[in-house]
């Protein structure tokens, strides 16, 4: 009586993971990331407008129209150099993006900051208008074990050109005066985290 039962549940099973295997991602969707030789770098990444994915020591990498697999493969690829031998990484599908028809509408709604020095995903990444500095980190990768968290800056161009420039110490950013975690990012800020000193 159960035989068959357990049988139809496999059948329907394998079905799911073929179509989950060859469903292509798109902007919106969350991944679950493991790698069995690194418990922290294991996260949940975001899809981002832009169709692309950002994790540590790897930054920025596409992933819409392709299939975890590939994702995972491409992974795989960029962490190696930073493992003695090649890491053991999955990738599988967390969340849905909540609405896949949105997506031609949030990528208007975006702005790019970029991330400088001691973050463990450097570069240029699109994030969402009204993204807060704490979140903005957290989509960089967060920072590496050499930043020197009490002179992290961020750095805006104001209305007349000119650049100005924010220090604020990561443990006590809820206590700043002019800039807290709730601060809102916008289009073209830098993110300059300087490597610790020594005794800092």
């Amino acid at each position: 009586m159960l035989r068959p039962i357990i049988a139809a549940l496999f059948l329907i099973l394998s079905g799911v993971m073929a179509v989950a295997q060859q469903y292509t991602l798109a902007p919106g969707d969350t991944l679950s990331v493991e790698v069995l030789e690194d418990p922290a770098l294991n996260r949940n990444v975001l899809v981002l407008p832009d169709g692309r994915i950002t994790f540590p020591f790897v930054g920025s990498i596409p992933a819409q129209g392709r299939t975890l697999a590939q994702v995972q493969a491409n992974l795989t690829t960029a962490l190696a150099p930073n493992f003695a031998t090649s890491p053991t990484v999955f990738v599988s599908l967390s969340r849905l993006s909540p609405d896949a028809g949105a997506s031609s509408t949030i990528t208007g709604d975006t702005i790019a900051v970029y991330f400088l020095g001691e973050v463990n995903a450097p570069g240029r990444i699109e994030i969402p208008k009204g993204t807060t500095l704490l979140q903005a980190l957290a989509m960089g990768g967060g920072l590496t074990n050499f930043a020197a968290t009490k002179r992290i800056q961020l750095r805006r161009t104001g209305s007349d050109g000119r650049e100005i420039i924010y220090r604020f110490d990561y443990r006590a950013i809820s206590r700043g005066a002019q800039i807290t975690g709730a601060t809102t990012m916008a289009d073209g800020d830098v993110l300059l985290v300087p490597q610790r000193r020594l005794f800092e």
